[in-house]
C-alpha cells in the first residue's frame, strides 16, 4: 500500500495588535494578509511558510 503523506500547511488563527481582531489565515500564504477591520499587514510572504506579524492564537488542524 502507497503511505498517504500527511500535510504540513496549516490555518492559523491570529489576533490583530491594532485592533484586536481575530481572524484565521493560511500558514503558507503567497500573498500578504492584511486584518479585515483596519488593514494592518498581519503575515507576509517568505517563499514557503509566512511570517506572522501577529498573535498566535491556536493553530487549525
Amino acid at each position: 500500500m502507497a503511505k498517504i503523506r500527511e500535510t504540513t500547511s496549516k490555518f492559523i488563527k491570529v489576533r490583530c495588535p491594532k485592533c484586536k481582531n481575530e481572524q484565521n489565515i493560511f500558514g503558507k500564504s503567497a500573498s500578504d494578509v492584511r486584518c479585515l477591520v483596519c488593514g494592518r499587514s498581519l503575515a507576509s510572504p517568505t517563499g514557503g511558510k509566512a511570517k506572522i506579524k501577529a498573535r498566535v492564537l491556536e493553530v487549525l488542524e
